[in-house]
Formats: structure tokens, sequence, C-alpha cells
């Protein structure tokens, strides 16, 4: 399960027998949720959130922080989704303490 980003206490990482569409679980505390990027000619149209069977979805103030990472950072998270499940090289984790 590899960890791609921190961001301010939120962990985003791929689980290793992952699927389409791309997607992300980001966990904050004992809560987590699932962000799903679609994609429409090489950019990000939405994402769609969804919770993970026996977890309590993030906050929706999460949400929204989440999200907007996301926008801001989703041509990196499919880079590393192709290395890691394509290519099947390992990623590095990165650590953003910088607010958005």
């Amino acid at each position: 399960m590899p960890k791609i980003f921190e961001y301010f206490g939120l962990i985003f990482y791929f689980y290793s027998n992952e699927h389409e569409p791309i997607h992300v679980h980001v966990q904050h505390g004992d809560k987590e949720s699932i962000f799903e990027l679609i994609m429409m000619d090489g950019e990000l149209e939405r994402i769609n959130i969804r919770g993970k069977a026996g977890s309590e979805p993030l906050s929706g103030k999460d949400h929204r922080i989440v999200e907007g990472f996301i926008r801001k950072y989703s041509k990196n998270i499919i880079q590393k989704w192709v290395k890691f499940f394509v290519m099947k090289q390992q990623v590095k984790s990165t650590n953003i303490t910088t607010r958005l």
C-alpha cells in the first residue's frame, strides 16, 4: 500500500491491488474516503467521492480540502499511478508542507 502524499495530517495512498478508474484513498485519523479522478482528453473532468466499506468517511471540510489538493496535484497523482501500476516501479511519498 504505497503512500504517495502527506498533507497536514491527510494521508494519500494506493492499495497495491487497485483497479480503474484512477483513484486515491485518503485517510485522516481513523476516517477514510476514496476519490476517483475522472479524466477526459487528458484533463481532470470531475472527482467522484465514495466511502470505504468499514470506515467512517472523511468530514465535509476534509473532502473540500482533498478535492482542492487533487485538482492541484492530479497530474502528479496520475504519474504515480502509472509508475506503480503500469510500470511496476516503486513511488516515493511527497510531504506537502505549503497550504493550498
